[in-house]
């Protein structure tokens, strides 16, 4: 195994939540009275945290509209995650793979809330899977790298032997800045030349890739 801890982003990188993550947010902002926002400018802001999200959605929001497309974010999300979304394709026999002997520590950075983590975890049993996890409600949203600085000293292991899989340039970007190897997924929200500019280690057009790649 190459690396000692595997840190995971989760919207995008392991779970297929784009469309989910999108609609809701659509219809929040249709809630809130404000302007219609573009599908792709949505895509574009999964992994950050929902306060910044809404910022960079929404320049110059009052407080009082930022609050109000949360909370109707907020309950559209808690609705839509009555009915279980999937997983992409290998994940769930990948990560089995990965905690095989346990070779190696996984843990979680995500741009979920706490609860919305917990929720999902609670709805698949996939929290048993981590070691750790780090929300964006719990520290500093991506791409600032507080949270893996905190899973790294929760953890015990040295950033040279840890390395972040995500979908984003905030993923990647949080890692690169922190000296940390990361790992770049294709099929997920930013396209390849975007993700290519925070230098990535590995490339993986498909979650099989990545756990073949790890265990070289």
């Amino acid at each position: 195994m190459r690396y000692r801890l595997i840190i995971f982003d989760w919207d995008g990188t392991l779970m297929d939540s784009e469309a989910r993550i999108v609609d809701c947010m659509l219809a929040a902002a249709h809630d809130a009275g404000l302007e219609p926002l573009e599908r792709a400018a949505v895509s574009d802001i999964i992994g950050l945290g929902l306060p910044e999200a809404i910022a960079k959605l929404c320049p110059g929001i009052s407080a009082e509209g930022a609050e109000s497309l949360r909370q109707h974010y907020a309950r559209h999300f808690r609705a839509a995650d009555q009915t279980p979304l999937a997983f992409f394709p290998g994940v769930e026999q990948g990560i089995a793979r990965l905690r095989d002997g346990r070779r190696a520590r996984l843990a979680v950075a995500t741009g979920k809330s706490r609860r919305g983590l917990d929720r999902v975890f609670a709805a698949n049993g996939s929290g048993a899977w981590f070691d750790a996890s780090r929300t964006a409600d719990e520290t500093r949203s991506k791409p600032h790298p507080q949270m893996l600085e905190e899973l790294l000293a929760e953890t015990g292991v040295d950033v040279e032997d840890a390395v972040m899989v995500g979908d984003t340039e905030y993923d990647l970007e949080m890692a690169r800045v922190l000296g940390m190897d990361r790992i770049a997924v294709t099929y997920g929200v930013h396209e390849p030349r975007r993700l290519a500019a925070s230098q990535p280690s590995f490339t993986a057009n498909a979650f099989p890739e990545l756990i073949d790649w790890l265990h070289a």
